[in-house]
């Protein structure tokens, strides 16, 4: 049986009932230069024996972060996931179970993502969480668009240390939506000057810390500029593991707080599944995406927990409705809580130490290469060196002498003459011989 069955005829009669002249005019929203102009390089009908030997074959062409020496970041980190994590969220309850709409049988589910939300609140020292987005990029574009109901106005600024991949959802939304966005150049060493570019039709300021570039900043100044406005602070961050150890977004005045919680629970799995963390002031719980989990009790007194607000589509009337986001990341929401359970404050703030430790031993030792500078005043377990050659070349020509060195910025920011800098990141599981061979490695690559 075919997948599509469908004839060029029925194709014609259902272009023709929706009024247009072909299936290419369906994706005129799509810009013309993110197309494929011919179909993707892959061998045509073969079968299930052969498509499963194919793809195993790409597959072998990938490097694992646990093949060698990892030194990735950028947004996605890695870190030891106990095994405990793994073997609990395999229970069949947990793999099983979908959306709580019915208390009654789903308190289990109830409860743990009660105690994430909990937990998610006292990382980012706000008032209340909500029970996740997707990941860190889509929470952050639904931060924006919160702000805009909130201040009821229409323009964001963008910092230029917001990673490049969260600033490309936010403008896509709001391009969407007419909405206006200032972003501001990359900011290598966190020296804009962003209060400049606040204003009184300012809805929100998206700032990120730790920044794309690994520098930490004091939203202090610029929570305070954007209040004096009527705006709104969104404080990100790429690294829910920094959060052990640096003041809290909300120490420092944020009024949303959104960011990727991968590092804690779920490994790199080779690009996801990740988990958004979103919080913000209780005066705007109203106006949160997603959905919120509640502690109540029964008609006969006991405990129990409920959805208190799911202002999502599936729940209220579209007009209504704070976002269309379809589902939590209900699973990695559990692998977080149990993580986070397991290492407890004490624990979190042990792993956060040791991850900063490790990055400033593998600075210390980048700093006798000849051709590396690095960029950084300050860093958390991140930082950007300026090398004296194209970066992409040399995280190729260091893989294969057997070390995954980072992130080239021209990945991210193509085309912007950032080609020299490297982003690199080193966690709680780099030794000491990771990090020598590192060294050695880029020094004769160099």
């Amino acid at each position: 049986m075919r997948y599509l069955p469908l004839t060029d005829t029925d194709r014609e009669d259902m272009l023709a009932r929706i009024g247009v002249a072909d299936i290419d005019a369906l994706f005129s929203d799509v810009p013309a230069d993110k197309l494929l102009k011919t179909p993707v390089d892959l061998p045509r009908g073969r079968g299930e024996a052969e498509v499963e030997r194919i793809l195993a074959k790409m597959a072998g062409r990938n490097r694992s972060a646990s093949s060698m020496p990892f030194f990735v970041g950028a947004g996605a980190y890695k870190h030891h996931v106990p095994a405990t994590v793994d073997h609990l969220i395999q229970r069949s309850e947990f793999l099983t179970s979908y959306t709580p709409y019915q208390p009654e049988i789903a308190q289990g589910t109830l409860q743990y993502l009660f105690e994430f939300q909990t937990q998610v609140a006292a990382l980012t020292g706000m008032e209340v969480a909500n029970a996740s987005m997707y990941d860190g990029s889509t929470g952050t574009g639904e931060a924006v668009l919160m702000a805009h109901r909130v201040t009821r106005r229409r323009k964001a600024v963008l910092s230029g240390g917001l990673h490049p991949h969260y600033a490309a959802v936010v403008q896509t939304l709001s391009e969407m939506a007419s909405d206006e966005v200032v972003t501001l150049p990359a900011d290598i060493r966190a020296s804009e000057d962003i209060l400049a570019a606040i204003d009184d039709e300012t809805s929100c300021v998206v700032v990120q810390s730790p920044d794309v570039f690994g520098n930490l900043r004091d939203l202090r100044p610029i929570a305070e500029k954007a209040h004096a406005h009527g705006a709104l602070l969104i404080a990100v961050f790429t690294e829910v593991m920094s959060l052990g150890a640096v003041t809290s977004p909300g120490e420092m005045g944020a009024d949303i707080v959104v960011g990727e919680g991968q590092s804690i629970g779920n490994a790199l799995n080779f690009g996801g599944p990740y988990v958004g963390l979103f919080a913000a002031k209780a005066k705007y719980v109203r106006q949160m995406p997603g959905r919120l989990c509640g502690e109540t009790v029964d008609a006969d007194g006991r405990r129990g927990f409920v959805l208190t607000l799911s202002t999502r589509e599936q729940h209220i009337r579209r007009d209504k409705a704070t976002s269309n986001i379809c589902t939590n990341s209900g699973l990695c929401c559990l692998a977080f809580t149990i993580h986070m359970t397991l290492l407890g404050q004490a624990g979190l703030a042990l792993v956060a130490e040791t991850n900063h430790a490790n990055a400033v031993k593998l600075a210390e030792g980048l700093a006798g290469v000849k051709g590396v500078e690095l960029l950084n005043e300050t860093f958390f377990n991140e930082f950007t060196l300026k090398l004296s050659r194209p970066a992409a070349a040399v995280v190729e020509a260091m893989a294969e002498k057997g070390v995954l060195a980072g992130v080239p910025v021209s990945r991210l920011l193509p085309g912007q003459g950032l080609d020299d800098l490297l982003i690199v990141a080193n966690t709680e599981v780099n030794t000491d011989e990771d990090r020598a061979a590192f060294v050695a490695a880029l020094a004769e690559v160099l």
